[in-house]
């Protein structure tokens, strides 16, 4: 059974940083896209980052230069390192994963969505 667990989340003022994890079992982790996402309050839920199954990667507009994801393989997590947060990154952030990487950035992977962590960003 494939899960993916998300942690990292918290409360953190403007400018700071957080590392998120994404964590998976039941899968073979180094063959599947990974996919961070996220979801505003009232909002639809949105692709932030993505990352190939090789390591390339692409970013929303609004995340990038700031956000960087990678994954460790040996671990099977995927990370998203958050810089320079703003308030307008408080969401709900989850990851998910497909086989096909432009399911994955058209933002409708056929993994498990986790329960997500949550980041807030205010002062």
């Amino acid at each position: 059974q494939v899960r993916l667990v998300e942690s990292g989340g918290g409360l953190v003022q403007p400018g700071g940083s957080l590392r998120l994890s994404c964590a998976a079992s039941g899968m073979i982790f180094s063959i599947y896209a990974m996919g961070w996402y996220r979801q505003a309050p009232g909002k639809q839920r949105e692709l932030v980052a993505a990352v190939t199954s090789g390591g390339s990667t692409n970013y929303a507009a609004s995340v990038q230069g700031r956000f960087t994801i990678s994954r460790d393989n040996a671990k099977k997590t995927v990370y998203l390192q958050m810089n320079s947060l703003k308030p307008e990154d408080t969401a709900v952030y989850y990851c998910n994963s497909d086989r096909f990487y432009d399911r994955v950035i058209a933002e409708k992977p056929r993994g498990s969505w986790g329960q997500g962590t949550q980041v807030t960003v205010s002062s």
